[in-house]
């Protein structure tokens, strides 16, 4: 793969070009473009730049609604229920993001169930909107079918990314993850390097975990995290973002001929509203502090807490620009 360096200024100019081009409002168009951007600015380029052409082409099938907006379909206290409308699923996620911290602001805790959307492309970025205005972020997603129960040989699970997102300092601790060992995004990004998986991600048509990028998309059976602990998990996930939102399940997507419609979960916290808020950062501090003394098995190899990489490849990003591949770049001038 023939990499080079786009700064992040010039990749949010030509995706809000690209948008506009077909079919975004000004405003909509630079918010997307701004969000595409800044994942792949924090070095999440499975869901930012080599997303992109994805987006562009589910707005042209129809998939994604350029023009559509969320809309209130039921509240109960704390609760409400929403419909995408087949929006833009970055559009969406944020509307509904800020809708959940206005809620745990007036109650301490809010959720919004959100049917009927698109793909929220890297979860993360909720979870650091809200962390960075001093809430606590839980949110999921389901998806299509791509992995297995453990032991099965069909996909029945969705890889269900799960976002917990905690305000610390002038930063966060975000863990973002899907339930398959490696989320698709990032098994496409690795295929598009011609590298191989760290680890066995997925199974192969023989039946036999693989590290082969290849091999998994061929069977779209990703391993599940944990295993069989990674597959319940899923389950549940898919359950309750379907049941909350009242929104389309995992086999219901699947049914589709893509991946459009899906059901999100939103929760936020209000830490100003707990009475030991005063002593919280202090508190976190004394934990990751503990968490970071730990023995290492190779001194060169220190442990990070869950968003703690993400913090330096974003200056790294900022100073040299956002590493692309050609080929992909070249696709996305050309759209």
């Amino acid at each position: 793969m023939k990499e080079f360096r786009v700064p992040y200024e010039t990749m949010k100019t030509v995706f809000q070009q690209v948008l506009q081009k077909h079919g975004f409002s000004t405003e909509k168009a630079r918010q997307c473009a701004k969000v595409f951007a800044y994942n792949s600015l924090e070095g999440i380029y499975s869901h930012g730049v080599y997303r992109f052409p994805r987006f562009v082409e589910y707005t042209l099938k129809g998939f994604v609604k350029p023009d559509a907006v969320p809309e209130k379909i039921h509240s109960a206290g704390a609760i409400e229920q929403w419909t995408g409308n087949l929006g833009p699923g970055i559009l969406n996620a944020r509307y509904c993001t800020n809708r959940v911290m206005e809620i745990a602001h007036n109650n301490g805790l809010g959720c919004v169930a959100l049917g009927n959307t698109n793909h929220w492309m890297r979860g993360g970025s909720y979870a650091w909107q809200a962390a960075k205005q001093g809430y606590v972020f839980i949110g999921w997603t389901n998806t299509e079918q791509n992995m297995p129960a453990w032991g099965a040989k069909q996909s029945k699970l969705g890889n269900n990314p799960l976002v917990i997102g905690v305000p610390w300092k002038n930063e966060a601790i975000v863990l973002d993850f899907a339930m398959t060992q490696f989320s698709y995004g990032k098994i496409e990004a690795t295929k598009i390097k011609g590298e191989q998986l760290p680890f066995e991600g997925g199974f192969n048509r023989e039946d036999q975990l693989t590290k082969n990028p290849q091999e998994i998309l061929e069977t779209m059976r990703g391993v599940p995290i944990g295993y069989w602990k990674g597959a319940g998990l899923s389950l549940l996930l898919d359950i309750l973002a379907t049941i909350l939102s009242a929104g389309l399940s995992s086999h219901q997507l699947s049914r589709q001929e893509a991946e459009y419609g899906v059901s999100q979960v939103f929760i936020t916290i209000d830490l100003k509203k707990l009475s030991n808020y005063p002593s919280i950062e202090n508190s976190i501090t004394a934990i990751i502090d503990d968490f970071k003394s730990t023995q290492l098995i190779h001194p060169d190899s220190p442990v990070k807490y869950p968003g703690e990489r993400v913090v330096k490849v974003r200056q790294e990003n900022l100073n040299w620009g956002i590493p692309v591949d050609k080929t992909i770049w070249n696709k996305i001038l050309a759209m």
